[in-house]
């Protein structure tokens, strides 16, 4: 550990364990601090809940293998659980990854029962989603027509902030980032005439995906930017 400025700074903060990491040291100092650190300290987070932990790498690339390393750290402590990795720094091939999964793609078809449609990037589907079909997308997912059948978004990185917009929303199950919702209420009348868009968006308070009208869920979660491509 430095004897003159410390490589990981600990900040304890009301939604959980900030770690602000050294930009400029070598990496394996960093992981050695990071050991001592949470060693010295278990006593704080050994009992009780679940304590989120945020990194901030700050002008440091942390590669996939790192953060893996880094998780795998902090998760053999009893009651620490990564939340999020930030740095400021990405890869070209990083860049190409976050353009394509924020590209629109657009199809005009009906997905029927036993069929897979799965795309990279935001899903715009003119048409149905029948029982026993399945749609997927990195991002967003936007329906004109009736969704009965599965919907998948945000399967790229857990993506929590993904939404799943449809004209008819019926699904048999909806899954956003790693969060599975299942309709267990098919009695309602489906063919009604008083539709209206409605929206799926996991609601992080409760660990659930909630399902609104559009314009009610873009009050509460400010899901513009999801929509405003359309």
């Amino acid at each position: 550990m430095s004897a003159t400025q410390p490589l990981i700074t600990m900040k304890g903060r009301k939604d959980g364990l900030v770690l602000v990491m050294d930009e400029a040291c070598a990496y394996r100092d960093l992981v050695r601090e990071l050991k001592e650190k949470l060693a010295a300290n278990t006593n704080l987070y050994k009992e009780g809940p679940v304590i989120s932990v945020k990194i901030q790498a700050g002008n440091r690339y942390i590669s996939a293998a790192q953060r893996d390393q880094l998780k795998e750290i902090i998760h053999s402590f009893d009651h620490l659980k990564v939340d999020d990795i930030q740095s400021n720094v990405i890869t070209l091939e990083d860049i190409a990854k976050k353009k394509a999964q924020e590209k629109i793609v657009p199809i005009a078809r009906i997905i029927r029962s036993g069929q897979v449609l799965s795309i990279e990037g935001d899903l715009l589907l003119i048409g149905d989603v029948n029982p026993g079909g399945t749609v997927s997308a990195t991002g967003n997912i936007y329906i004109f027509g009736a969704l009965r059948g599965v919907a998948a978004a945000g399967s790229a990185d857990d993506r929590k902030s993904a939404v799943i917009v449809a004209s008819i929303m019926k699904p048999t199950q909806l899954k956003i980032g790693q969060v599975i919702s299942r309709n267990e209420n098919n009695t309602i009348d489906e063919m009604k005439e008083d539709h209206l868009l409605e929206c799926a968006y996991l609601d992080e308070k409760i660990g659930k995906i909630v399902i609104d009208r559009v314009h009610a869920a873009l009050k509460k979660r400010n899901l513009s930017f999801a929509l405003e491509k359309l």
